[in-house]
């Protein structure tokens, strides 16, 4: 099995803009990561499998809805440690904070926020502990960027609705036993429901063959005239608001979490070109070698300034939706560029599962496209900045 090896960067000391809370955080998840997940990540990903006992173990760490209240099951926390964990995990695997990411943001924040007292009761402290796996049920097979066209509906039937559709690209779905789905009543309206493993006529097929996030599991929702009593819908929300709302917080966890796959991929990179010699020096002594490095690790600071300011502004409650854009956006794209320069250089040892660099950046060819796409993001800053709508 690896070791994990990874160092800490902090170029800037930001460290000192962190409570000491943060950083205990931190450090907490980062000792889980190096233990319990970086040693068996590569075998996952290589056998395409994803390790489900780590579930529980995720809630145990505090890792599923950190920023949730405590008295339903969350952790209490700001918003910087949810991206502190998003981070920390991400570092180690994209697929692993997948899972974390939906579970808190898309799942426990929906029920929170727009569920009834009986649903957060109900579902959020067995979600938060692990004991429950959960999933988000918006994209279809034909509406990915435009979830207004989605074709999942339901119709009223006293007590009870009954629900037909279907959802594509939807992480922990095979696995899941809640999952809260968008769909459209008899008046074309979007409402969120929350759905039981078990249900007549619903059903999670795995999603195979895939060649990014091969440690995460992933799956289609399937809906056959499922019966879903009334008080499984959501009734704080109603239209493209309460999807959206969700999408933003994930979207945030996202920003963080990227970082950690920059930090780890810089970091890697660092230590291979101290180590690897070539005409009698470490390949770290050459000029070329050094430009990417700093350019790595100047990149890597200006997200982070980027993403700590963001998380004030979280806190506080005046981040905008655009902003989270901007920043997953950024972020992503950055970790990406330090991904593919850190491949190069480790040369062939770069493709092989003896280090983490190739499966990361296999695993952003997803994280680039959900929750919201590379060029989404962007004309959503685009329309923040001039007024003008180009989706349409």
């Amino acid at each position: 099995m690896a070791t994990d090896r990874y160092e800490h960067h902090d170029y800037f000391l930001l460290d000192e803009l962190l409570t000491d809370e943060h950083k205990l955080i931190r450090d907490s998840v980062r000792k889980w990561v190096k233990q319990s997940l970086s040693p068996i990540i590569e075998d996952c990903a290589q056998q395409a499998e994803f390790p489900a006992h780590i579930v529980k173990e995720l809630g145990n760490i505090g890792a599923f809805g950190p920023h949730i209240p405590a008295e339903y099951g969350g952790g209490g926390l700001d918003h910087i440690s949810y991206g502190i964990i998003m981070q920390e995990i991400e570092r180690c695997d994209s697929g692993i904070r997948s899972t974390a990411s939906v579970q808190g943001s898309l799942v426990m924040y929906p029920i929170y926020r727009f569920g009834s007292e009986a649903q957060k009761q109900k579902y959020i402290p067995k979600l938060g502990s692990g004991d429950w796996l959960g999933c988000f049920g918006l994209t279809e097979p034909d509406h990915g960027s435009d979830p207004a066209g989605m074709k999942s509906h339901y119709v009223d039937k006293g007590d009870h609705v009954v629900l037909n559709g279907s959802k594509m690209w939807i992480s922990n779905a095979p696995l899941a036993d809640v999952a809260v789905v968008w769909a459209k009543n008899e008046e074309g309206v979007v409402h969120g429901l929350i759905l039981e493993k078990g249900m007549e006529g619903f059903s999670a097929p795995e999603i195979h063959n895939k060649w990014s996030l091969r440690a995460s599991i992933t799956g289609e929702l399937v809906f056959d005239n499922v019966k879903v009593p009334k008080e499984n819908i959501l009734p704080g929300v109603k239209g493209l608001k309460g999807p959206l709302t969700c999408l933003n917080s994930a979207r945030y966890g996202i920003a963080w979490g990227a970082i950690g796959v920059a930090l780890d991929c810089y970091d890697t990179a660092l230590r291979y070109a101290k180590e690897r010699k070539q005409f009698g020096k470490p390949i770290a002594s050459f000029q070329l070698q050094q430009k990417k490095l700093a350019e790595m690790i100047t990149e890597i600071t200006k997200a982070q300034l980027l993403t700590w300011r963001l998380g004030v502004l979280q806190n506080e409650g005046k981040a905008t939706p655009a902003q989270i854009s901007m920043c997953k956006r950024n972020n992503v794209e950055m970790a990406q560029k330090i991904a593919h320069d850190a491949r190069q250089m480790l040369g062939g040892m770069g493709i092989t599962g003896e280090y983490p660099i190739m499966r990361h950046m296999m695993n952003l060819e997803s994280v680039v496209t959900y929750e919201g796409t590379h060029d989404i993001h962007l004309l959503i800053t685009g329309m923040d900045v001039t007024g003008e709508n180009a989706f349409v």
